[in-house]
């Protein structure tokens, strides 16, 4: 259902962007595939392998013969060629047969999404087509690639908020659990077990995710629980996402541990909390179409250091798809680590975390990750936003 969903997609995207052909071109994908290849195969390939859209509405898979029936079973390419010996013949003799006047390839300077052709296969089809005098003919496919990625289908949008669904049922019974006196890892192995009995992956690798961070420590972002235990008088989040039908939550919740005589967060511990809160909000109120990122991210970041908090050293939040980190455009200021990501304008079915943090002297780090959906005139949650700082007695 996704592939074709998106491989419909993509020809509309070749219309927009005025692109005649596509292709995807990989080889022992297992080991080295293009991130696109998710999306139109579904499997993984083997020998030399072309996956071919072009403008009026053709669609080719040129594959090793042994992964021909894999790709034919997906229902979503006109026809499925075989070789033996060699891929040559049948990609020259299509693209002959096309006569396309642009052959889009998946190469980029500044986004990853994008740059999944490795500098040894674009040399090898470079040398395939320069003996058809087509070589000239190679643009990178970027723009056509952001928007296949970041603008989701109904199905993908679907897999997502049942991600969401599930991991909210897991920061629920997690809630549940805790209590002082807890180590990090304990935290970490009862939320993996969670996610195991409800049979869905994690979102990122096992080793960080969740993420536990128990009050004031040298850990931080995407680092692994530890033996440190839970303590009174401190700050406790996380960061955890599922993987449901291939596609990922991410997202962020933060404790207060009371401690003794409390029955309520200490006045600087709510106001860090309530500046997060804030900050989250007026973002997402901010996010619409033809925005461009880093100006969602500049209103949250001036929150943030007006409470008289430290600017956080990360960009407000990112794309999430089939990876935790997925898409080009970025909610995040205009520095160098982040190109030209956060000058991209946002559209709609891009889906979005909004995640800033703050660090509360000798008591922790406050930290709320949400995920929205960009709207065709603003946006909407996709999680249910944390709106009351979670006690723990």
């Amino acid at each position: 259902m996704i592939v074709k969903e998106k491989i419909a997609q993509a020809k509309r995207l070749l219309e927009e962007f005025d692109l005649e052909c596509w292709i995807t071109f990989v080889r022992e994908s297992q080991i080295n595939g293009d991130p696109t290849l998710t999306f139109l195969a579904a499997t993984d390939v083997t020998w030399h392998s072309a996956f071919i859209i072009s403008r009026d509405g053709r669609t080719r898979a040129i594959v090793g013969q042994y992964d021909v029936p894999a790709i034919e079973q997906l229902g979503a390419y006109d026809n499925v060629v075989g070789f033996v010996q060699g891929i040559s013949d049948p990609l020259q003799a299509y693209l002959l047969e096309l006569n396309p006047s642009t052959i889009a390839i998946n190469y980029s300077t500044t986004s990853e999404i994008c740059d999944g052709l490795t500098y040894g296969m674009y040399l090898a089809l470079r040398d395939l087509l320069a003996e058809i005098d087509m070589a000239d003919r190679l643009v990178s496919a970027e723009r056509l690639v952001s928007a296949f990625r970041e603008r989701k289908t109904v199905t993908e949008l679907q897999c997502i908020q049942q991600a969401v669904a599930i991991t909210e049922q897991i920061w629920d019974a997690t809630t549940r659990y805790l209590k002082p006196g807890l180590t990090e890892r304990e935290i970490g192995a009862f939320m993996q077990q969670e996610a195991r009995e409800r049979k869905v992956g994690l979102a990122w690798s096992p080793s960080s995710c969740p993420g536990v961070f128990a009050g004031v420590g040298l850990a931080e972002a995407h680092n692994a629980p530890t033996d440190k235990l839970v303590e009174r008088g401190e700050l406790l989040n996380m960061d955890f996402g599922v993987r449901f039908n291939n596609y990922v939550s991410d997202t962020q919740r933060t404790y207060y541990v009371l401690d003794g005589g409390e029955r309520s967060a200490p006045p600087d511990v709510q106001h860090g909390f309530d500046t997060i809160v804030t900050a989250v909000e007026q973002a997402k109120r901010a996010i619409r179409p033809g925005i461009e990122a880093w100006e969602v991210d500049a209103i949250a970041r001036q929150i943030v250091v007006e409470a008289g908090f430290a600017e956080f050293p990360h960009g407000l939040g990112h794309q999430l798809g089939v990876y935790a980190h997925d898409g080009t455009a970025l909610l995040g200021p205009k520095w160098e680590k982040y190109a030209d990501k956060p000058l991209r304008r946002l559209e709609e079915n891009m889906v979005f975390t909004i995640e800033p943090r703050c660090t509360v002297s000798g008591r922790g780090v406050v930290t709320i990750e949400e995920m929205v959906r960009v709207t065709a005139d603003g946006a909407s949650w996709l999680t249910t936003p944390q709106k009351e700082l979670l006690l723990i007695a």
